[in-house]
């Protein structure tokens, strides 16, 4: 009897705590359900407790833990997936852009852009301070500096400063108002070292014609002006706002100590370079924060290991604020592939100049470096477009596995070229393929801006997908928003057309979208450090669920690029409804 005692207690408690157990938050059912768990099939429905996955299976088997308390969602079919997580996003910044005078990579004649730009000043959009500013301005329009300026440097445009801002974060061009603000003139242009000059349009008599790159870039837009704190935290708002209706419940964000005019080609951290965080705590104290954000702090590509410790103390300050975590440090290794920027890292030299871009890493201490992160348990992003980048920064990375053979969970950005002997040290080194694939497309970007200045065999590797992922490199998705749209569905579906205006980028590269589906989902959470938290339906993890207006198993791509999200969830409650 005194052990049948024991025996029966357990069963009663085992009883009640099931009993209890059953009672979860929200059941939702009758759906077709991806969980994220690579190797799981769809499934009918999903249980939630407390904001986390309690249980994933069948109709009946998750109703049965429901009772007349549980709020009961029926998907009538629908796809029910993990939050989309972003791995290469400013997304503050983007939305702080999206709030002034845009051309969201717009090419207008010029006749046409002047009158679009007063048209904005008169509406109050265009305007930082006395600076007409305007934002997500195409590559395109570099070829016409010199049209720019016989525009915009006389008139109504003599002694008003102006400032176009590159959609790509590199580049930019300023009218002689602006340039003669900051002193930018033939005497300066002459007396500027060889690699900064290539940074700044010039005429034979160095005469500037107003097209600027990289840190002649940052030069001009640090004397734009900054927003107000107000404007800025409607900015974090907005950029909330966005990523919960496009599915987006976490995110890396790959320059947070970087302010609106900080320079980011040779930023240099110190202890009050908080650039966004600020605001990404005040919304996160208002329980506003909807979304995971890996913040990333930027450092200078030279940046020695003693350097680290400055970000540590940001870090520090911002340590225990809702949904921010920090998983370490982002880096530039070069700069953009397109002309006139040739600021990218390659191996073989650019067709017309015969350079080879600029490598920002220094091949010889970046190892010392990686080293030096790893031990304070932080991971390198890396901003790689070039494949001479790539190959250094892989380079760093082995350093770093001679003398720990264990993997970290670092990544590199962007990938726009990756030479084919490369492709196996991803799976090699850990390394994590973070890919902006909404541009792997033939357009003018790709065509006319960069096929005609690099080898053919470096073309025929642009963006180079599918060669990375059967190499077993783990391919993860991202944005670069505002460089292009946050909208995870579009990429998607680019991942597999590759199509565009003209023609279709290496159609051998294309990836299914399966893959691309994990690689928004749990390849994602792995490079924010997060995939314990989230990134799959499994029980314990945050309840970050999208519902899909579509079959996006089945539709064609042209339909899957014009996914809608009806509803989002973030620790298993509403954040987002289509129809709100």
């Amino acid at each position: 009897m005194q052990r049948f005692i024991p025996s029966m207690l357990a069963a009663a408690l085992a009883c009640t705590s099931l009993h209890v157990m059953a009672a979860v938050d929200l059941v939702l059912t009758n759906g077709k359900v991806f969980t994220g768990v690579p190797g799981q099939g769809l499934v009918q429905a999903v249980a939630v407790e407390n904001g986390k996955i309690f249980q994933v299976g069948t109709d009946a088997q998750i109703n049965a833990l429901a009772d007349d308390k549980t709020q009961r969602i029926d998907l009538g079919g629908k796809v029910l997936m993990p939050g989309m997580i972003d791995t290469h996003s400013h997304p503050v910044m983007a939305a702080f852009d999206s709030l002034r005078a845009n051309l969201l990579d717009e090419v207008k004649p010029l006749p046409e852009l002047e009158q679009w730009i007063i048209k904005q000043d008169k509406a109050g959009n265009a305007r930082s301070g006395d600076v007409i500013t305007i934002a997500g301005v195409s590559s395109a329009y570099w070829e016409q500096s010199r049209e720019l300026g016989r525009r915009f440097n006389q008139g109504r445009w003599a002694d008003q400063p102006m400032v176009l801002s590159g959609i790509d974060g590199h580049t930019g061009w300023a009218n002689n108002a602006m340039l003669k603000r900051l002193k930018i003139d033939a005497a300066l242009v002459k007396s500027l070292p060889e690699k900064e000059r290539s940074y700044v349009g010039h005429e034979a008599d160095f005469t500037p014609t107003g097209y600027v790159a990289e840190a002649l870039w940052d030069q001009v837009r640090n004397e734009v002006p900054s927003a107000s704190k107000e404007t800025m935290i409607k900015a974090a708002r907005e950029a909330v706002k966005v990523n919960n209706g496009y599915g987006i419940t976490g995110w890396m964000d790959a320059a947070s100590n970087a302010g609106q005019t900080d320079s980011l080609f040779d930023f240099t951290a110190t202890e009050q370079s908080y650039g966004v965080l600020p605001f990404y705590r005040e919304l996160a104290e208002k329980g506003e924060l909807s979304a995971h954000v890996a913040a990333l702090l930027l450092t200078n590509s030279k940046s020695k290991p003693a350097d680290l410790e400055v970000l540590a103390k940001v870090m520090k300050k911002f340590e225990g604020v809702p949904n921010l975590t920090f998983p370490g440090i982002k880096i530039f290794a070069d700069g953009i592939l397109e002309f006139p920027g040739q600021t990218a890292a390659v191996i073989v030299p650019y067709t017309n100049s015969h350079k080879t871009g600029q490598l920002l890493i220094d091949p010889k201490r970046f190892g010392e470096l990686v080293v030096a992160v790893e031990k304070r348990n932080w991971i390198v992003h890396a901003h790689a477009d070039g494949d001479r980048a790539v190959r250094e920064v892989l380079n760093g990375f082995e350093y770093a596995r001679k003398l720990n053979p264990t993997p970290v969970a670092h990544s590199i950005a962007h990938l726009q070229l990756v030479n084919p002997e490369d492709f196996p040290r991803f799976k090699q080194l850990g390394v994590i393929a973070s890919m902006q694939l909404l541009w792997a497309t033939g357009e003018s970007y790709t065509e006319e801006l960069v096929k005609p200045y690099i080898s053919a065999f470096a073309y025929g590797y642009q963006y180079p997908a599918k060669s990375l992922h059967d190499a077993g490199a783990t391919i993860a998705g991202g944005s670069d928003w505002p460089v292009s749209s946050p909208n995870p569905w579009r990429a998607i579906a680019q991942a597999s057309t590759r199509k565009g205006p003209l023609g279709v980028l290496n159609a051998k590269e294309s990836l299914d979208r399966q893959t691309m589906f994990y690689a928004y989902t749990i390849n994602a959470a792995k490079t924010l450090r997060l995939e314990h938290q989230i990134g799959s339906m499994e029980p314990g993890k945050q309840a970050d669920m999208i519902i899909l207006d579509r079959d996006v198993f089945n539709v064609s791509d042209d339909q899957l690029s014009e996914t809608r999200v009806l509803k989002t969830f973030f620790a298993g409650k509403p954040v987002y409804a289509h129809d709100a």
